[in-house]
């Protein structure tokens, strides 16, 4: 299963494990595997390359906690005032 959500960084960006620091307007991606390992991935809004968000990847117990995790992820990342 996999959750999208559009967002837009705060000043000093995201780290990314692959090319360091992105900012501006970015898509949260959550992909949830049948083990529990969530994978969490950003990219520019509208490209095509995803980036590994750095330290954010987990495993959950129940696959019913996802989309919290999802929501929980966007809210700290989303910060379009700073």
């Amino acid at each position: 299963m996999t959750l999208t959500s559009l967002f837009k960084a705060g000043p000093g960006g995201v780290m990314t494990d692959d090319v360091g620091v992105i900012t501006g307007d970015l898509e949260l991606r959550t992909t949830l595997a049948d083990d529990g390992a969530v994978t969490v991935e950003i990219r520019y809004e509208g490209a095509d390359e995803w980036y590994r968000l750095a330290a954010a990847d987990c495993r959950l117990a129940d696959p019913k906690d996802h989309e919290p995790v999802h929501h929980a992820l966007l809210g700290v990342l989303n910060r379009p005032e700073g």
